[in-house]
């Protein structure tokens, strides 16, 4: 196993990240944040090692086997390439029931490298960097099954603890795939986290989205000596791009559209022959997005018939929203209670500041405050996130926890720059204690295991879970530039 060298101590004052007594603390949960804080190191060194190597979607060969080759190392059962991907794995400790798995999300975005400084400042410039702090999620998630693992050797608790290192949440979106294949069929419960810029219980839902390719091919020919040969992809996508525009008036307000043109034609005096952009639809519900699909999928059959050019439309893969638990969500909620809100020094304070400043926000620093558990709402904004697929397969309990300085902006450099330095590394560690709390409550409570299930059994109702992925194996290699979640 690799030895990872142990920081400096100002970048480790971590142990004391927030205001709890550990006399509010159970001796089981005690033990929890013993063992945290025993590891945090280690845990600050790898999530370090992720955050410089800033892999992309399924291309994270060097973070997964981090990940993989650590948690190996504390004793788990790991099972690497599940699901036909190279950079999913399953780590696995304990036996017989309950199940309760943890996930974890390693991969980068492209294009964001960024020193952790609080001013922009690529590490490499054009490289990708962690703007969504999955540097920090895959290994905060091992942390808490770490320590869970250690309440089941001792004997404490008795069942089973998963790890799931799930690749490529930012583009293709490898759950999907995951889940196609069984890996969550025999868990009882799941426990996801992510960075953010505050901490809370997540008991809100995400939006479903769909991916999709267009494709016109048509003929070249001289733009100035004889255009009429031609028949011009670039009309039709042109054609195509207004008709979405057109059509936003007369969507729901719910409903997102986005297109990234990733070729328009080569050269001026050329009709291009070819074009293609990338197309994504998003809704609350998949149940209001599937409609919206299907409408724009045959705008591109119109814009081809305009241009006279041929078209292809290819799936690419589609999320689901995320399933709410709210039982879940109350469990989660007493333990951010009991923990307390994170702690931060004057320099990261002002670091905070800073980010503000160069991101043009107000210069209010850190928002650690716990939030209290919010009404879940019917219609909520913000993204999307294979979990979601992950939730309507087994019952699902998100937390959120502060990373990053109030109202960064999400995707950018700004949060690469917290990921890499303590701010980000104080969330990572209050997440691995807030998730091994509340699993230790299902593992000790049965009765809370059961009620999570029950909700989770009222809310999907009737519906029927369909992957939303062509057939065949998830598009390894990675060699497209698409969007973020």
């Amino acid at each position: 196993m690799k030895k990872f060298q142990l920081l400096p101590v100002w970048l480790l004052c971590v142990c004391s990240i927030s205001g709890f007594s550990q006399e509010k603390l159970s001796e089981t949960k005690q033990k929890i944040v013993k063992t945290v804080e025993t590891q945090e190191s280690e845990l600050i060194s790898l999530s370090d090692e992720i955050w410089a190597l800033a892999e992309t979607a399924f291309e994270e060969n060097e973070s997964a086997k981090l990940l993989a080759d650590y948690a190996e190392n504390e004793g788990f059962t790991v099972e690497r390439g599940v699901a036909g991907i190279p950079t999913a794995f399953v780590a696995t400790y304990g036996s017989g029931k309950p199940v309760i798995s943890v996930l974890g999300e390693f991969d980068a975005l492209p294009g964001i490298s960024q020193k952790a400084e609080p001013e922009k400042s690529p590490l490499q410039e054009g490289a990708a960097g962690h703007g969504c702090g999955h540097n920090l999620f895959g290994v905060g998630s091992l942390g808490a099954a770490i320590a869970v693992k250690e309440l089941i050797e001792s004997g404490e608790i008795s069942g089973t603890v998963k790890f799931i290192g799930t690749p490529s949440e930012e583009k293709y979106f490898g759950k999907i795939w995951m889940v196609r294949e069984g890996i969550w069929d025999d868990v009882d419960v799941n426990i996801s986290w992510h960075p953010s810029a505050s901490t809370k219980a997540d008991v809100q839902s995400s939006l479903a989205l769909v991916d999709f390719l267009v494709e016109f091919s048509g003929q070249a020919a001289h733009a100035s000596a004889d255009p009429w040969n031609g028949r011009s992809a670039s009309d039709a996508l042109e054609l195509y791009t207004t008709g979405i525009n057109y059509y936003r008036e007369h969507v729901q307000p719910t409903v997102r559209m986005h297109y990234h043109i990733q070729d328009g034609g080569q050269v001026v005096n050329v009709v291009p022959d070819y074009s293609k952009l990338w197309v994504r639809v998003r809704d609350t519900k998949r149940s209001g997005m599937m409609p919206v699909y299907e409408r724009v999928k045959e705008m591109a059959q119109g814009a081809a018939i305009m241009a006279d050019v041929e078209v292809e439309v290819s799936l690419i893969s589609g999320i689901y929203e995320t399933l709410v638990n709210r039982a879940g969500g109350e469990i989660m909620q007493k333990n951010l209670e009991l923990l307390g809100p994170i702690e931060y020094t004057e320099e990261e304070i002002n670091f905070g500041k800073k980010i503000q400043e160069g991101t043009g926000k107000k210069q209010v620093g850190m928002d650690s405050e716990i939030k209290p558990l919010e009404e879940t709402k019917e219609h909520p904004g913000g993204g999307s996130t294979d979990v979601g697929d992950v939730s309507w397969n087994v019952p699902n309990i998100n937390l959120g926890v502060t990373t990053a300085p109030k109202d960064t902006p999400w995707h950018s450099w700004a949060v690469v720059a917290c990921g890499g330095m303590s701010i980000g590394h104080k969330g990572m560690s209050y997440a691995a204690k807030a998730m091994a709390m509340t699993m230790a409550d299902l593992f000790q409570n049965p009765e809370q295991v059961e009620k999570v299930k029950a909700e989770y059994i009222e809310r999907k109702g009737d519906e029927v879970y369909e992957a939303i992925i062509p057939p065949g194996p998830p598009p390894i290699p990675n060699t497209s530039a698409a969007a973020g979640n």
